[in-house]
């Protein structure tokens, strides 16, 4: 019950899985796009893959760059089984993450699709003041016999 808490305290956190240069910088880091893993904290084992551009160059190293909005997403089921911690609301930011200091963030949002019983992930980008179309999709159909809590 404890952990249980505790997972439901912590915003998940990424996991940079792995990289690709895509344009030569002589001075700083590359350009490049990145692979990063998400466990979503409330359905212990599913994991969202996200890959998404990273600005290089001294601008982009020392975080003044600011990235595209272009990302890809994908979840999947990681584990056995699928447990729920907790009851789940019908739509949710499950991470959201500064992406440039001007207010630009990425955000994935978990939504429910209680019809189908199968958790739908949106990755986008918003800013301040204005945001991006761009955005990924992807589902984990969840077996009927796990039906989904919803609140």
């Amino acid at each position: 019950m404890l952990a249980a808490a505790s997972v439901l305290s912590l915003p998940a956190q990424a996991e940079e899985i792995g990289e690709v240069s895509t344009v030569f910088r002589f001075l700083g880091k590359n350009d490049r796009i990145v692979i990063e893993a998400y466990d979503d904290p409330k359905v212990l084992g599913v994991s969202c893959f996200v890959s998404r551009a990273r600005t290089g160059g001294i601008s982009g190293t020392v975080g003044l760059a600011e990235d595209t909005a272009d990302a890809s997403i994908a979840c999947r089921q990681v584990g056995d089984s699928l447990r729920f911690v907790g009851k789940l609301p019908k739509q949710e930011d499950v991470f959201s993450e500064r992406q440039s200091i001007l207010f630009k963030r990425l955000h994935i949002v978990r939504v429910v699709d209680p019809v189908r019983n199968t958790l739908v992930y949106l990755t986008y980008s918003d800013r301040l003041i204005e945001g991006s179309p761009k955005n990924g999709v992807t589902a984990v159909p969840v077996p009927r016999t796990n039906p989904i809590p919803l609140k």
